[in-house]
């Protein structure tokens, strides 16, 4: 049986100094799965303009390990990177997001969709509401909360303790209550 340390998770963290694409960069030669949810601009300079990937969440990288190659990835880029950590007692460790999770948030933030608005963990409590699935739809699949925002009912898909992107307007039609016990 593997060692539960061992099993690869998803972990978020914080990277200092605007240097999300130079660790993902770091990252991605060490063959480590990363994701950071961004958006593509049009950017013009010396009269040229030039898409560019943009981070919607600032600082905000995943990546997919174990948690002890996470923990070392922390050492290693010390002063460069925090993960989000969460307590058990009085020790912390990683938080680890499962796959399931982090598939819903990549197929929601990375639809390209218009209207999607990003929000922080201290932003709102993401537990409240009715828990829907979309049966149509660019977000067909995606799982999470009802939530008004700015008088609009929308989707909010949360990453616990980390961030949540809230959908545009999604019609009534496109969802599917889930019961408590799926």
């Amino acid at each position: 049986m593997a060692d539960s340390i061992q099993i690869k998770h998803w972990y978020a963290c914080k990277v200092f100094f605007n240097k999300v694409f130079e660790i993902e960069r770091m990252l991605h030669e060490s063959a480590i799965e990363c994701y950071i949810p961004c958006e593509t601009v049009l950017v013009e300079r010396d009269g040229k303009k030039k898409k560019v990937r943009k981070p919607v969440i600032s600082s905000l990288l995943f990546f997919r390990s174990s948690e002890k190659d996470a923990l070392a990835i922390q050492n290693q880029l010390s002063g460069r990177i925090l993960l989000y950590m969460r307590k058990v007692g009085f020790r912390k460790y990683p938080s680890a997001i499962s796959d399931a999770e982090m598939n819903v948030f990549i197929l929601v933030s990375s639809s390209g969709e218009k209207g999607l608005e990003y929000l922080s963990a201290e932003d709102t409590d993401y537990q409240v509401g009715e828990r829907v699935k979309v049966i149509d739809g660019p977000f067909k699949g995606a799982e999470g909360y009802i939530h008004r925002i700015k008088g609009n009912r929308r989707l909010v898909v949360s990453i616990q303790g980390v961030c949540a992107v809230a959908t545009s307007y999604i019609p009534q039609c496109f969802l599917r209550k889930i019961a408590p016990d799926e």
